[in-house]
């Protein structure tokens, strides 16, 4: 029985990700979304599209991300490329937490951002970590934790009470 540890996973250098990024992006606009975009499936996570609001442009900026379903709230990792910081669209999100969300097959869902904390964010983390066996060692090689951001229904109240508009 061997003691050594399992290798860490691969990650390509940061310059690859933000390119392959970029080229999903592109690919996924210029098929009209018929490409590159699933829905939560048997791997239990999909991809949706974000639109917020840039903080300091206001123009609508779009992203592709990684999602998994909570009852009707979508969760997804401000991981930023498993790089050190925090993403742009998460950022945006902070300064303007009404988004659009588009699934493939449904049309767009206006949506509110808010960070999972306490045990809301351990049982969501543990959910992806189920998903993904690399997730957590990405995320330990971070030097700030992963925001897990919850994308709720708009006009739903929220946890402490107040509707949301």
């Amino acid at each position: 029985m061997s003691t050594r540890a399992a290798p860490p996973p691969s990650m390509p250098p940061g310059w690859f990700v933000h390119t392959f990024w970029r080229v999903h992006r592109v690919l996924h606009r210029v098929s009209g979304g018929r490409f590159l975009w699933t829905p939560a499936s048997k791997r239990g996570w999909g991809a949706l599209s974000l639109t917020v609001p840039g903080r300091r442009s206001g123009r609508a900026r779009t992203v592709i991300l990684g999602y998994l379903e909570d009852g009707p709230d979508l969760v997804v990792l401000a991981m930023n490329g498993w790089e050190d910081g925090d993403p742009a669209w998460w950022l945006n999100l902070q300064a303007h937490p009404d988004a659009e969300v588009r699934l493939k097959g449904e049309p767009p869902r206006r949506m509110h951002a808010r960070e999972a904390v306490g045990a809301e964010r351990d049982r969501l983390w543990d959910q992806w970590l189920a998903l993904d066996d690399g997730t957590e060692w990405f995320a330990d090689h971070r030097a700030t934790a992963t925001p897990v951001v919850v994308l709720e229904p708009a006009g739903r109240e929220s946890q402490d009470g107040r509707s949301r508009g």
